[in-house]
């Protein structure tokens, strides 16, 4: 089937079996930042912001986002930058597989709005850490958002 991404605001067209995963074809059209860790919607690292709101891209079908506009960390404006350098200063990464999906899931949150750290933790649940402890995640987080 063919299907039309814009990803990152440049439009593709792709030719797709109907049960291929977006997070493969993503990273089949380069953008190696979506991790999969999972294949189960667990992780949390295949984290896209798709129309708007975060989606575990391993748990949608390449079809199921035909026109969609898709946003990988490689989207670059004013609010991923903010949060780019706060990951930074707050060294709010370490191996880094879980970091593309924490970035874009705290983008949504600051897109938003988030207004206290509670919202912070809860917003950040769904995508799993091993290595930092999350506490310099939240930082950073909290940073960007100015709280």
């Amino acid at each position: 089937m063919r299907v039309f991404l814009k990803i990152n605001g440049v439009l593709y067209e792709v030719e797709v079996e109907p049960r291929r995963l977006l997070a493969h074809v993503l990273r089949e059209l380069g953008f190696t930042s979506v991790r999969i860790g999972c294949d189960t919607a667990t992780c949390g690292a295949c984290t896209v912001i798709m129309n708007g709101r975060p989606v575990k891209s391993c748990n949608i079908l390449a079809v199921q986002a035909d026109g969609a506009e898709i946003f990988t960390i490689e989207h670059s404006d004013e609010v991923m930058d903010r949060l780019k350098e706060a990951f930074k200063r707050n060294h709010a990464a370490q191996c880094g597989f879980c970091t593309s999906g924490m970035l874009l899931t705290a983008y949504h949150l600051l897109k938003r709005g988030v207004k206290s750290e509670e919202e912070v933790i809860e917003g950040i649940c769904g995508v799993l850490c091993r290595c930092t402890g999350y506490q310099n995640i939240i930082n950073a987080i909290k940073e960007a958002a100015g709280l």
